[in-house]
């Protein structure tokens, strides 16, 4: 009797669930439409193509299809570890990304840590849309300027050290100039679009706890300190972690656009290796292998980055 008392409940409580599941669904029923493309567009062209990386541990031929290929193991995975490549792609790389870390992701946060302490809006707007307008320019046309800039057959650089009797400077040849020049890019592009997230955040602290500083007697300095740092402290660490996600991701396009074999011992990373041997030599397999290591060391760095977020009292990304 109890048992079929229990079993009545249960069966009630899931009707009712069910019932307000439908008039969930059903009152929302546009924002859910709304989210169909983008739910749509992962679907297809982020999750459908990652069973492509099992051809990593395959001798993958297009003629015999994926079925038809001889499965291999860890082979590509050894024969990359063992190759003298490794090292230096590695090194470069990693290089790259910890330039990027240092010099690139501190300079959006100090940029919009001055604009929030500009008082005109007209200026502070200005300021904005002229240092968001370099993120829309492809690094086709970033890498052009900067030959034009530099190169010695009529860079304006080098016209203009001629015209003081100076001697012209092969700074696009010279592989000591190539980090700075990728480094410098990056910032010249990409630093003002990332202040947006700041300026958001920055947006969301509470003006009391400014008048607060100040009745205390602290100067803007001590605010900015005290007051909007710990405010947008979070914010600032979850990027970090997503950051951290694509560290090995130093980008192809401007690097290979860069790239001439004068500087390809320091520039040679794992997106121009992996173009090299998968898409010219046709090494589908090897270059999947590669790929997925990188892929790999990126999951770690994320997890890794977030157990200590937590540990240091933040949330984290999860």
């Amino acid at each position: 009797m109890k048992a079929t008392t229990v079993d009545a409940g249960v069966k009630r409580v899931s009707i009712l669930s069910s019932n307000v599941l439908k008039k969930r669904l059903l009152k929302n029923r546009w924002l859910y439409y709304m989210l169909t493309p983008g739910v749509l567009y992962f679907l297809i062209f982020k999750y459908a193509p990652m069973w492509g990386v099992l051809i990593a541990f395959q001798d993958y031929s297009p003629f015999n299809g994926f079925w038809g290929s001889d499965w291999v193991g860890l082979t590509h995975f050894r024969t990359f570890f063992s190759e003298p490549e490794f090292v230096l792609l590695f090194k470069n790389t990693f290089i790259l990304a910890i330039y990027n870390i240092f010099f690139f992701f501190p300079l959006p946060i100090l940029i919009a840590l001055m604009l929030n302490e500009v008082r005109k809006e007209v200026f502070k707007r200005t300021v904005q849309s002229l240092i968001y307008i370099p993120h829309f320019i492809s690094w086709v046309v970033v890498v052009g300027l900067v030959h034009i800039l530099f190169t010695t057959e009529g860079g304006i650089l080098n016209e203009l050290i001629a015209s003081f009797g100076g001697q012209k400077l092969n700074m696009l040849l010279d592989k000591d100039w190539f980090r700075p020049f990728i480094i410098g890019e990056m910032i010249w592009k990409e630093t003002g679009w990332g202040t947006i997230l700041f300026l958001a955040a920055l947006a969301g602290v509470d003006t009391q706890l400014y008048e607060a500083a100040r009745i205390d007697g602290a100067g803007r300095w001590k605010q900015m300190i005290h007051v909007t740092l710990p405010a947008i402290r979070s914010t600032i660490v979850v990027l970090l972690i997503l950051r951290l996600g694509s560290f090995l991701d130093v980008g192809f396009e401007q690097i290979f656009l860069m790239l001439n074999p004068m500087n390809r011992e320091v520039g040679e990373v794992f997106e121009t290796y992996v173009y090299e041997r998968g898409i010219q030599q046709g090494d589908f397999s090897y270059s999947t292998a590669v790929n997925l290591f990188k892929s790999v060391i990126g999951i770690v760095m994320v997890v890794g980055a977030n157990h200590l977020a937590k540990k240091a009292g933040e949330e984290g990304i999860y």
